[in-house]
């Protein structure tokens, strides 16, 4: 999130509004599209407080989906604020999302990122304008396709675990007897190479899948798994990739993951594919 600005990330300066009383706006600017029809923003209300969702005139055939926002909301302070509290965040991006997914219903759009800001609409439109050829190459690179979410997930199995600690003690246990302790160190490697193998067969699986969905698509992005806090601790994320597909092999793309669910004898694989999304993850470089 950024507060208001003539052209990159500096705040609003002294002469900037900053109280509710004086009604003064900034341009919030969510997306940007070729043309389209104001009409299919009808029922998005943007972020709370603000005014109707508007397309903005940028250079040739360009537009840039807007909304004018009270300024004094939008202040590095008040942004500030905002970030650390988790429900007003989800709030602000869920508004954001709901915005972008309506600008695409009828043409590619590339989304900016959240609370994206101007000091006004002249400023927007400059800035925005400045990055012109960036913003046609993307969108000819999105015409006609759609983000797909391919995630893959392990059923937790015993050889990714430590011991428990009283299995721990007890082998310590064992180990003072005579003659137990090549058994003891036996039974560690063994536990070694069991987390060793898993390990491996993670790695296979992912990269399975990855190529899998790669083949079908015109570009990847790989991410960091999740961990457990949001995976659950029963389940281990080994892929968390984002694709961009033509919407002509979308389905191609659904059928050859999910044919691979039951290629990986004993071993307990979810996947899971989700889509079509608007492509955030294939508009890197843009940044007003």
């Amino acid at each position: 999130m950024t507060a208001p600005t003539d052209r990159g990330p500096a705040p609003v300066g002294p002469s900037a509004p900053a109280g509710p009383a004086d009604g003064m706006t900034a341009t919030c600017v969510f997306a940007v599209r070729r043309g389209g029809d104001p009409g299919s923003l009808a029922g998005r209300s943007g972020h709370t407080g603000g005014g109707p969702l508007r397309l903005l005139p940028l250079a040739g055939s360009l537009r840039a989906v807007v909304q004018s926002v009270p300024a004094a909301d939008f202040t590095q302070e008040a942004l500030r604020r905002r970030l650390s509290d988790p429900v007003a965040l989800e709030r602000c991006a869920r508004g954001h999302h709901d915005v972008v997914v309506a600008a695409a219903a009828d043409g590619p759009v590339v989304p900016l990122p959240l609370a994206t800001l101007f000091t006004d609409d002249r400023r927007a439109a400059e800035a925005l304008d400045h990055q012109r050829q960036l913003f046609l190459g993307t969108l000819d690179r999105l015409a006609g396709r759609a983000e797909w979410s391919v995630k893959v997930h392990l059923g937790r199995s015993a050889g990714t675990a430590p011991a428990p600690a009283a299995s721990r003690t007890a082998g310590t246990a064992r180990a003072a007897a005579p003659g137990a302790g090549a058994a003891y160190l036996s039974r560690v490697r063994g536990r070694e190479r069991d987390r060793q193998s898993w390990q491996d067969a993670a790695l296979h699986v992912a990269q399975r899948v990855h190529d899998t969905a790669a083949a079908l698509a015109v570009a990847a992005v790989r991410r960091r798994p999740h961990g457990p806090e949001v995976t659950g601790r029963d389940r281990h994320q080994v892929l968390n990739a984002a694709f961009l597909v033509d919407d002509a092999r979308s389905a191609e793309l659904a059928t050859a993951v999910h044919a691979l669910r039951g290629s990986f004898t004993g071993l307990e694989v979810h996947i899971d594919v989700t889509g079509p999304w608007v492509p955030y993850s294939f508009t890197g470089g843009v940044h007003p």
